[in-house]
């Protein structure tokens, strides 16, 4: 199946849409004024794979398949919350359709037929000087950073009353989000960055845990670092050879 301009069409339009979602909450005071940032993030974060896709960025396809798989995860976490707590039956079918248009849009970004308009352009490579494995090593991180931004923006902008925490999460933020940019630009500081945010994560998952939080409020910053450190892993080993070769 190749249809490349439609399929980009409509992954498109899944990702204007959970914007335009998230922006009319904002505008028509639906959202609690404690939840505002949160949402302001998230909207952002659809925002972003929209404007790239129609943009064409060479790293678009990668990082709004991240964000697609984020909606996914986030779905199927929601699921089996529903399933076990009867008053949230109701949401099941939202949640649904949640998971699947975002499945969707996943898939209609999926292969090597969609990369032509995107990663598989020759220009930015030799900007970058990059052969394949670089590439392939690049778009596996900028998916995996694509689907862990979304859950560091909802755990670090989600109220709480711990200063420290609050202190940290901001921090993580930072360092994520400037630590993207910097990875789609193969600067080395980039990854040391994602990284960092990883480690923050993860640190807190743990505190959260240490305080007796809800599953909730522990396995957003555990599944956000986790896959944080999965963004940076597979340039680890280039890194060390470097190191060891100096």
């Amino acid at each position: 199946m190749k249809l490349v301009g439609e399929r980009r069409a409509l992954a498109s339009a899944v990702f204007a849409f959970y914007f335009m979602v998230y922006a009319m909450l904002l505008l028509l005071g639906f959202v609690q004024p404690e939840a505002g940032p949160m949402i302001t993030g998230i909207c952002g974060v659809y925002g972003l794979a929209f404007f790239s896709l129609v943009a064409g960025y060479f790293w678009a396809r990668w990082y709004a398949v991240g964000v697609g798989l984020y909606g996914v995860i986030t779905s199927a976490v929601g699921l089996w919350q529903a399933s076990k707590m009867p008053e949230l039956e109701d949401m099941i079918p939202i949640l649904m359709f949640i998971g699947g248009t975002h499945l969707a849009a996943t898939l209609m970004l999926w292969g090597n037929t969609m990369a032509g308009p995107y990663d598989g352009q020759t220009a930015w490579r030799e900007k970058l000087h990059m052969d394949d494995n670089a590439v392939q090593r690049l778009g596996r991180s900028v998916i995996r950073a694509g689907v862990s931004l979304p859950l560091v923006l909802i755990y670090a902008l989600a109220p709480k009353p711990e200063t420290a925490s609050l202190v940290m999460s901001i921090m993580g933020i930072v360092l994520a989000t400037l630590g993207m940019r910097a990875l789609v630009k193969a600067k080395t500081w980039g990854v040391l960055a994602l990284g960092a945010s990883g480690a923050l994560m993860l640190t807190l998952a743990g505190a959260e845990a240490v305080w007796g939080a809800n599953t909730v409020r522990v396995l957003y910053p555990a599944l956000g670092g986790g896959l944080m450190f999965a963004a940076v892993a597979p340039f680890f080993r280039p890194m060390a050879r470097w190191v060891w070769a100096r």
